[in-house]
C-alpha cells in the first residue's frame, strides 16, 4: 500500500475491515424470501474471451486458462476492484452456456473460500453492493447443479454482504457507488431469509438519496450519461423489486425517475446510444429502452439544457453539445476537459464523436483520453481547457481531479424555420491567454448540413494584456489552436477537391463532406476510439483545422453536409461489425 495514502482512506480501510469480520459471523440465511428477475446483462464476446483464458481488465490482459482468479498476482488496485466488483459475471451470463456457468460458479465459490470470513479488497461498501446485485440477479444460473454445502456457503456469504452493507453504505462515494450499496442492500433485505429488517432501512435511505444527488434537471453532479443510466437502471429494478413484494417506494424514489427519464432520451443519438461525455460510453445495448420501458415514463425535453447538454437534432441527424462547466470537487474524478465538444450522427451511424474514456484500458489512455485533444472541439497551444490535478485519495480510491475548469458557459438556443442554432461560449483560456473560446452549431431542418463557427476572442483589457504577454512569450508568432473533428472507426475518409476538403462515406451509403473558410490548415490524422468491452482501443481517424491566433479576435467557419447525390432517406441494411463477429 501507499505511504501517500491519507488518513482518512486508512480509517475507510480499518472501518470496512473491522465490520466485514464482524459481519461474517452473521446468522447466516437459508434460501430466498423472493428472487429478483435477472435483469443485469454484459458483454458476449468479453464472455467468451473469458472463457478462452483472457482476463482484460482496467488496461491489463492476462491469461489464466485453467487458474484461479484469486490466486493471480494482480497488475493495479483497478483491476482487483474489476474482479470483485464481479461485473464479469454479467459476460459469463450473457454467453449462458454450460461452460461459462462453469467457470463463474468456480470463481465465486472460490472468492468464498477465500474471502467469505471478511478479508481482502473485496468488502467496500461499493464493491459488496455491486457485487451482490450480480448474485442475486443470477442465482438460478450459478446455484444451478450446485449441491447442499455450496448453496449453504453462498447464502452464508451473501447474509455476511447484506449485513456489511447495513453498516458501511454510508461509507461509499456518492453518486453511482452509493446507487450501487443501497440497491444491494435493498435487493438483499428483500429477498434473502432473515435480511428482512434490511430493507425498510434502505428504501428510505435509497429516496433521501435521490433527493440529494438528482437535480431538477434530471441529472447527477458528474454530468455522465451513461452514468445516469446506470443510476436510472438501478432505481427502475428497485422500484420492481419493491413492487413485487407489495411494497411502495418513495416519492423522491419516483419523483427522481421521472426527472432522470427525459433527460436520458435528450442525451440520445439518432443511432439509440448515449452521448459519449464525461467517462461515458453508448451504454449496453438495450439497457436504455429496457430501463426507459420499466420506468414508464414517455415524457421528453421541451426545451433547455439536459444535465448541461444542448441537444439539436432535425430529420435523421443529431448533434449533442458538452455546454456547461465541467464537474468539480470530488465529482470531477472521471470528468473530461470537454467543454463545447459535440458529436455528430446520422441515423444508425455516428459520424463526428469524441475519443472515449480510456479508463479499460490503463491509466496512461485514461488521462489521454480526458484530455481536450481527445475532443471534438477546438484547443488552443496544446492546453486543456481543464486541468488535471494532482493524484489525491478519496476513499480508499487514488483519483485525479479537475483544476482550473471553465467557470462561465453562457449559452443561447434559437429555433428558426429552416435551422436550430447553438451559440456557447467557456472561459478555460482566459487565465494563460485572455481568449474566450466560443462556438455555434447549426443544423437545418432537413438535417443534411451542419454549419458551424469557432472564435477565440479578447473580451476586455485585461483579456486583451493575457493576450499579449502570451504573444509576446511566443515572438509574436501567434498562438497555435487546432480544431478536431474525431470520426467514428466505420467512417471512411478521404481528401478531396485538392486538399480544400473532406469527404467521409459512412456504412450506410451516405457521403458527408466537410469545408472550411479561413487562415487554417486541414489535414487527416491518426485518431482511437475508445470503447468499453474491447481487447484495445480501436484506429480511426480525425479532421484536423489548424491556424494561429494573431489578434485579438480570431474565426473560422466549417461545415459538414451530406452530398447532393445522398438521398434523404436511406435504407441502412449494413451489419455493424459486433453483429457480424458474432
Amino acid at each position: 500500500m501507499s505511504e501517500g495514502r491519507n488518513w482518512r482512506a486508512k480509517q475507510a480501510r480499518f472501518l470496512n475491515r473491522l465490520h466485514a469480520r464482524v459481519a461474517a459471523r452473521a446468522r447466516p440465511a437459508t434460501g430466498f424470501v423472493s428472487q429478483p428477475e435477472p435483469r443485469t446483462i454484459g458483454y458476449f464476446a468479453r464472455g467468451r474471451q473469458m472463457i478462452a483464458g483472457n482476463l482484460m481488465f482496467s488496461g491489463h490482459l492476462l491469461e489464466v486458462q485453467g487458474a484461479m482468479i484469486w490466486d493471480l498476482d494482480l497488475p493495479d488496485e483497478a483491476f482487483a476492484e474489476a474482479l470483485h466488483g464481479f461485473g464479469w459475471l454479467d459476460d459469463l451470463a450473457a454467453v449462458g452456456d454450460a461452460k461459462a456457468r462453469a467457470l463463474a460458479q468456480d470463481w465465486l465459490w472460490g472468492w468464498i473460500k477465500r474471502y467469505g470470513n471478511g478479508t481482502g479488497p473485496g468488502w467496500s461498501p461499493e464493491l459488496t453492493g455491486r457485487r451482490v446485485i450480480r448474485w442475486v440477479h443470477h442465482a438460478l444460473f450459478l446455484l444451478r447443479g450446485m449441491g447442499a454445502p455450496e448453496a449453504e456457503a453462498y447464502y452464508k456469504a451473501l447474509a455476511a454482504q447484506t449485513t456489511f452493507l447495513s453498516r458501511r453504505w454510508q461509507a461509499a462515494s456518492p453518486g453511482l457507488p452509493r446507487f450501487e450499496a443501497l440497491t444491494g442492500l435493498l435487493y438483499c433485505g428483500l429477498s434473502i431469509e432473515g435480511m428482512e429488517a434490511r430493507a425498510e432501512p434502505a428504501r428510505i435511505a435509497l429516496a433521501a438519496e435521490c433527493a440529494r444527488q438528482v437535480d431538477e434537471q434530471g441529472g447527477i453532479p458528474t454530468r455522465n450519461p451513461e452514468e445516469l443510466l446506470e443510476v436510472f437502471t438501478l432505481l427502475t429494478w428497485a422500484q420492481a423489486a419493491l413492487e413485487e413484494v407489495h411494497k411502495t417506494p418513495e416519492p423522491a424514489h419516483l419523483a427522481a425517475i421521472a426527472k432522470i427519464a427525459p433527460t436520458l432520451r435528450a442525451l440520445r443519438h439518432a443511432d439509440g446510444g448515449l452521448a459519449r461525455f464525461h467517462g461515458g460510453g453508448r451504454g449496453l445495448d438495450g439497457r436504455l429502452d429496457q430501463a426507459l420501458a420499466a420506468s414508464g415514463s414517455k415524457k421528453r425535453q421541451t426545451k433547455g439544457l439536459a444535465m448541461g447538454y444542448a441537444r439539436i437534432s432535425a430529420a435523421r441527424s443529431t448533434v449533442i453539445v458538452d455546454a456547461a462547466p465541467p464537474p468539480d470537487g470530488k465529482a470531477s474524478a472521471q470528468a473530461h476537459a470537454s467543454t463545447l465538444a459535440f458529436e455528430l450522427t446520422s441515423g444508425r451511424r455516428p459520424l463526428i464523436v469524441n475519443c472515449g474514456s480510456g479508463a479499460d484500458f490503463g491509466a496512461d489512455w485514461r488521462r489521454a483520453g480526458r484530455a481536450t485533444p481527445s475532443h471534438s472541439t477546438l484547443c488552443l497551444q496544446g492546453y486543456s481547457s481543464s486541468r488535471l490535478a494532482p493524484g489525491r485519495w478519496i476513499g480508499a480510491s487514488r483519483r485525479e481531479l479537475l483544476e482550473d475548469t471553465p467557470r462561465h458557459v453562457p449559452v443561447q438556443m434559437d429555433h428558426q424555420a429552416n435551422y436550430i442554432r447553438m451559440e456557447a461560449g467557456h472561459d478555460g483560456y482566459v487565465r494563460l491567454q485572455g481568449l474566450t473560446h466560443a462556438r455555434s452549431i447549426e443544423l437545418s431542418l432537413d438535417g443534411r448540413e451542419v454549419k458551424g463557427e469557432d472564435y477565440l476572442v479578447a473580451l476586455d483589457g485585461a483579456a486583451n494584456k493575457r493576450f499579449d504577454r502570451a504573444m509576446d512569450a511566443v515572438k509574436l508568432g501567434g498562438l497555435p489552436y487546432d480544431i478536431r473533428f474525431h470520426l467514428h472507426p466505420e467512417v471512411d475518409v478521404a481528401l478531396d477537391m485538392g486538399g480544400s476538403a473532406v469527404s467521409m462515406a459512412l456504412r450506410s451509403g451516405e457521403i458527408w463532406v466537410f469545408r472550411f473558410s479561413g487562415k487554417a490548415e486541414l489535414d487527416i490524422e491518426p485518431s482511437v476510439y475508445l470503447e468499453k468491452g474491447r481487447m484495445r482501443p480501436r484506429a480511426t481517424k480525425q479532421i484536423v483545422l489548424s491556424g494561429r491566433a494573431m489578434d485579438y479576435a480570431t474565426r473560422i467557419r466549417w461545415s459538414l453536409a451530406k452530398a447532393q447525390e445522398t438521398a434523404t432517406v436511406v435504407r441502412d441494411l449494413a451489419m455493424d461489425e459486433e453483429e457480424m463477429s458474432i
